[in-house]
């Protein structure tokens, strides 16, 4: 059998590809490549093509008898999502609902969803645990919510088994330098900051400086994607061996603000970069971090990039790659 990876060749997907590639998983992507990149995908098949299209997620799922789904295809950038409200709940929660219908009808037994920690919004103390009120506070948070109680409500009325992972920041890059995150005007903090670092940004804007934390910038749980692809393999063992459906965390339990983060890469850079001040952005809590143990006990998951310094030194060797070699940017 086949496990179906949808956004595969997008930043997290594709790690996780990587990994279920090294240990011989059969494994087809379904990718439209508006954010992913043909590059990022080193194993298995690509198949072009949006998780909306019902025909097209049916043959997949036929063709290549899949009985796990990997669920990442999503648009997942805060303040498009306050803006622009109806392309996300089209594209996370429509297209969601028709990929667990082909789903029902094709007979896959086991789901894993790629979901956020958005899901939360601002939590007591800014520390979130599963059972944290859900109130999200964006378009995209509450896109994933409702997909994932559309995940919970069929798996009750049709014995499908899901392990659903809340992501905190995701963050920094394979330690090999094979892929990355390799998005054209990404947002994503180590990111932006690295890129500035390497002369392709003029400065990193700062977003909120009066927050309620330590140095006045948000804070955030930042996890290295290595170690969140490899919460996705642990997912897929529990299901395999009979588990039941759960929703966990992925974080370190931790947060950085974000003035640390530029400074971790104004120290491993050697020089710092330039920052801008700007005013809040909607959407955006004041701090978010995880309380993690249930990912650790259910899934057995243990960390092994747990330091800012290693997140940020693969982000920036990633970032120096792509400097090289434009042509990882391009399909």
């Amino acid at each position: 059998m086949s496990i179906l990876v949808t956004g595969g060749a997008g930043y997290i997907g594709s790690h996780v590809v990587r990994q279920l590639g090294e240990r011989g998983e059969r494994i087809v992507v379904l990718d439209n490549l508006s954010t992913g990149f043909r590059s990022a995908v080193l194993h298995g098949e690509l198949v072009v093509g949006d998780t909306g299209d019902r025909a097209l997620v049916s043959r997949v799922l036929d063709e290549h008898k899949v009985d796990t789904v990997m669920h990442f295809a999503a648009h997942t950038i805060v303040p498009e999502s306050v803006s622009n409200p109806l392309k996300y709940y089209g594209n996370n929660t429509c297209s969601t609902r028709n990929l667990l219908q082909c789903c029902q009808e094709a007979g896959v037994k086991q789901f894993v969803f790629s979901s956020t920690a958005a899901v939360y919004g601002i939590p007591e103390g800014g520390v979130a645990s599963e059972d944290s009120p859900k109130q999200p506070i964006n378009p995209y948070g509450t896109s994933k919510l409702m997909s994932e109680w559309m995940l919970r409500d069929l798996a009750f009325a049709s014995g499908l088994r899901y392990v659903v992972l809340r992501y905190f920041n995701v963050a920094g890059s394979d330690p090999q330098g094979r892929i990355g995150q390799s998005t054209i005007n990404g947002t994503l903090l180590t990111k932006v900051a690295c890129e500035t670092a390497v002369g392709k940004r003029p400065h990193i804007s700062i977003f909120g400086t009066d927050f309620a934390t330590p140095d006045g910038t948000g804070v955030r749980d930042y996890i290295h994607v290595e170690d969140l692809a490899s919460a996705h393999l642990k997912a897929l063992d529990y299901l395999r061996a009979g588990g039941e459906p759960q929703t966990v965390n992925c974080g370190y339990g931790r947060g950085y603000s974000v003035r640390e983060v530029i400074s971790a890469v104004n120290r491993l850079h050697g020089s710092p970069i330039k920052t801008v001040e700007e005013p809040r952005r909607a959407g955006d809590p004041p701090s978010l971090i995880a309380r993690a143990q249930k990912v650790r006990e259910i899934l057995g998951w243990q960390p092994q990039y747990d330091d800012l310094d290693v997140i940020v030194k693969s982000q920036l060797a990633w970032e120096q790659r792509l400097q090289r070699d434009p042509s990882l940017q391009k399909n």
